[in-house]
């Protein structure tokens, strides 16, 4: 299904948005941006061609079910109680080859990302695909879904929210 040009502006204005306030540690900007009920996923690979499917009942690499679980991890971010991550690091996001469908809860959107982190000296690549759907209603845009594929899952060093 087509999308019109001013949904997929807004869209698209709307992911860099997240990814901005990602980079600029933007924390409550970020969090306002999810549904209370989002789903957070990042999934691991079972095996060289398979994700895990099933976050409840198999390994991931991140799972929050609602929003209370990301607004506990900028809590522990912004207070210093993450030690792994601790000092931040510098985050460049990057995002292409967005593709945006309509549905009847608002727009599911499929993009890859590249994320750089610079933290004590070293730098650190992580890249994947994003799988969002992006809630459209009388309450605004939010996320009310975001999966995340990381492709390169063997982790030199910490893989936090900041990360994604």
């Amino acid at each position: 299904m087509t999308v019109a040009l001013e949904n997929r502006i807004r869209v698209q204005d709307f992911i860099a948005a997240e990814l901005r306030y990602l980079d600029d540690r933007e924390w409550d900007k970020w969090l306002a941006m999810f549904d209370e009920g989002v789903d957070f996923w990042v999934p691991a690979w079972d095996s060289e061609y398979e994700l895990t499917t099933d976050p409840q009942a198999e390994i991931s690499l991140m799972y929050y079910n609602g929003r209370s679980g990301l607004e506990d991890r900028v809590f522990r971010l912004r207070t210093g109680a993450s030690a792994a991550s601790t000092p931040l690091p510098r985050t460049c996001h990057m995002l292409s080859n967005i593709q945006i469908a309509e549905n009847e809860r608002g727009f599911a959107v499929t993009a890859n990302w590249v994320s750089y982190a610079y933290r004590k000296g070293e730098s650190t690549v992580f890249y994947g695909t994003y799988h969002y759907q992006i809630l459209d209603d009388e309450k605004g845009m939010r996320i009310g879904r975001k999966k995340i594929v990381v492709m390169n899952d063997l982790i030199p060093t910490v893989l936090d929210i900041y990360n994604l």
